[in-house]
Parts: structure tokens; sequence; C-alpha cells
């Protein structure tokens, strides 16, 4: 009687998952499938925690940082007198819903106790609420003070304590314009009264000053006209779109830059963070994945004559690779699977975690001055954790190729020989 071809579909799968399965395996094979396993749950749960996290940091920079900073803006290389009538042009193209005049120049601020360099930027404060949040990060103070306080100035938290002044008191700015006196020539100075402070929680608040822009075109010098203006579109994602097809119909002497442009390098580089991190975790799913190497060619040893039993009944050597291709992977699913549920749930609760850690051990770990945050933020995207899990599987499936080729190589004569 002829042999006949078992069917691979039929048998692969149910005995590669009987032998991870299996209680009967010797006692140091399962302890390399118990390790290999719980490196597969440490290193998958690492990877969505920390991915979380970092998306979580980035949502919470964008958020802050795009809150004062316009989504776009068109610039002048010469100054722009008319702003009004460009401004209305503006706001009636698609996709723009607001325009604001600025000037900004970097400036030196004295207090009576310190020296500090800051970024003074000329605003309306009526016309600036809509462009930016501003106004709506004032911790003490109004935006509208401004004008109607001459000489009145807006500073970032983080500055004004740098400064030690608080709404009430003066600070002298001092601008990079010359003023010619018979003395001499001398530094354009100006006394300006601090009436409101901002803080949004992040960088700006360390450098960032306001004034109204009377004040401005007064202290640098400019006259009636402006740097540009700060816009505001319909959707800070469309803005690079919308920006650029509205540059191309701009006066001479005129651009128009978006957001992407002007921040663009902190958000790449966070990117760029997020990718290294990412890179350097999967290393520890790969050493886990190629853990399953030992546990592979340690299970082929035990189940030479499995395999001879099996080519005898006329399995082939691929149906032979199948078996132990699907060993492994039923190895890796486990841990893979228990690291994503666990990975999971960590990342949804992970501020409640920081917290009850805090609680427990009596210490502030995320101090609000110093991070700009009170608690760890994190953002679980379906696309990371669906990533991180073909990342595992992939790694796991060529983990179990050697070890599956080196068992279809087993000649069923020679184990069969002695028995």
């Amino acid at each position: 009687m002829g042999s006949r071809t078992l069917p691979l579909a039929s048998y692969a799968p149910f005995i590669g998952l009987r032998y991870s399965l299996s209680r009967k395996r010797n006692r140091f094979t399962s302890l390399i499938s118990a390790v290999s396993m719980l490196g597969m749950v440490l290193g998958v749960t690492s990877l969505i925690v920390v991915l979380s996290v970092m998306n979580g940091f980035a949502g919470e920079l964008r958020g802050r940082i795009l809150s004062l900073v316009p989504h776009g803006y068109v610039e002048s290389d010469a100054g722009l007198a008319d702003w009004q009538g460009l401004a209305a042009t503006l706001t009636s193209k698609p996709g723009v819903v607001a325009a604001a005049p600025y000037i900004t120049e970097k400036v030196l601020l004295r207090s009576r106790r310190t020296l500090q360099g800051a970024v003074l930027t000329a605003v309306e404060p009526g016309l600036e609420r809509g462009v930016s949040d501003v106004s709506a990060s004032m911790v003490s103070g109004r935006m509208e003070q401004l004008s109607a306080t001459p000489f009145g100035v807006v500073l970032g938290a983080a500055l004004a304590r740098v400064l030690a002044v608080v709404p009430g008191d003066s600070v002298e700015v001092t601008v990079p314009r010359l003023t010619v006196t018979p003395l001499g020539v001398f530094p354009r100075s100006k006394r300006l009264t601090v009436v409101g402070v901002f803080e949004v929680g992040a960088q700006p608040d360390s450098y960032q000053a306001f004034v109204a822009l009377e004040t401005g075109q007064r202290l640098f010098g400019g006259g009636d006209t402006v740097d540009g203006l700060q816009l505001r579109t319909r959707d800070l994602f469309a803005a690079p779109r919308i920006l650029g097809d509205l540059d191309p119909g701009l006066p001479e002497g005129l651009h128009a830059v978006d957001w992407s442009q002007t921040q663009g390098s902190l958000f790449r580089a966070v990117r760029m963070e997020k990718l290294i991190v990412s890179l350097l975790l999967l290393s520890v799913v790969a050493v886990a994945a190629f853990n399953i190497v030992s546990t592979l060619v340690m299970s082929v040893t035990e189940k030479r004559r499995d395999i001879a039993v099996l080519r005898t009944m006329g399995a082939r050597a691929t149906g032979i690779m199948a078996i132990f291709m699907a060993h492994g992977l039923a190895l890796a699913a486990i841990g893979i699977g228990a690291g994503t549920v666990l990975g999971v749930l960590l990342a949804l609760n992970i501020a409640d975690i920081t917290v009850l850690i805090e609680n427990a051990l009596g210490v502030k770990l995320f101090d609000p001055t110093v991070y700009f945050i009170s608690e760890l933020p994190a953002e679980l995207q379906l696309m990371d954790v669906v990533a991180v899990v073909v990342a595992a599987l992939v790694l796991s499936l060529v983990a179990t190729l050697y070890p599956a080729w080196r068992a279809a190589r087993i000649a069923p004569a020679e184990v069969l020989r002695y028995e």
C-alpha cells in the first residue's frame, strides 16, 4: 500500500500548538520557553507604554506651544504699512479665519535684581485674541490692559519669576536700536510697567513678552509699519496647505510661513526621539524573539522520534517546518498577547499609576515648575499597538525559521535505526 501525503493544513498547527502547551517537556526547555515569553511580555508592554507616553508628551507640547503660536504668518521684507487692507483681503480667503499685526524683536529686560534676554512682540490686543490663546492663558491681569496702560508689558510666568516682578512693578527694556544724543550714541531703553502675566506651561513662558502695537512702534522706531500679520486657519493641520496656496498670490516682498516651518524642527526632533526610543525598545522584543531559537532547538532534539514517525507516515519536510514554526509562533503569540493587554492597560491608566507611586513614596515625580506638567501624559494610538504587535510577530516568525529548517532535515532512518 503506497504512502499517502498528509495535508499540511490539517496537522501542522494542531501538533505545533500541542507541543507549545504540553506539560511533558523537559524542565529546562520549559524554563527557557517561560523566559522567552516573559521577555516578549516585557518588551511589548514597554514599547506600547513608552510610545503612548511619547505621544502624550508630543500632544502636550503641540497643544501648549501652538496655543501661543499662530497657525501662520505673512511676513514683510521691508515693513508692512497698509496692514489693515491686507488683513481684510486675507481673511476673505478660504480657510483663513483671523489676522492680526505684529512686530517682534529680541530685547534685554532689566529688573532691580537681574538682567534677562527676551522676545518682545508688539500686538493689537483686540485682534490678538483671534489668532492665539494667550488671552485665555493669563494668570494675572488681562491682555486688554496693554492698550489702556501706556508702555505696559505682559510677561511669561517663568520670565516674571526670573526677573522677580509682579503686576505693578516696572522693568527696563533695551532694544537693538541706537539713540543719538549730544553726549553720544546710546542703546534705546524705556521703562515698562508689568500689567499681566501669562502661562501656557511650555518654553515660551521663559522668554516671551508682549506690548501694545503702538508701544512697539514707538520702541522700535518703525513708524506705522509692522513686521507682518499673524494668521489663524480653520484647521491647524491644514495650515501648511492653506498658507502654501496663499503665498503665490501675495504682493512682492511678502511671503507666507506656516507653523510647521517656524516650529517644525521641534516637532521633528520629538518624532525622531520617538523613533530612536522605539528602535531601542524593539531590541528587547528581538532578544525575546530570538530566545525562541533556543527553545525550538531543544524541542527539535526532544522530538526527533516524533519527527521520524511523522516522516514515515508521509509528512513532508515542509510539514515538519510548519509544525515547529507553529510551535514557536504559539509561544510568541502568548507573550505578545499578554504584553499587549498589559501595555494597553498601563497606557490607559499611567496617570493614576503615577499618582499612586507618588503617594506611596511621598515624592513628586513631575514638578510643574520644572517639567511644565503635573502628571505623566499618555495618548494610546491604535496604529502604534498594531505596529508593535506586527513587528513582534515578524521577529518571532524569523526566529522560528532556522530551528524549523533543522527539524525538516532530520533523516527518519537514522533516528529509527536505534529504536
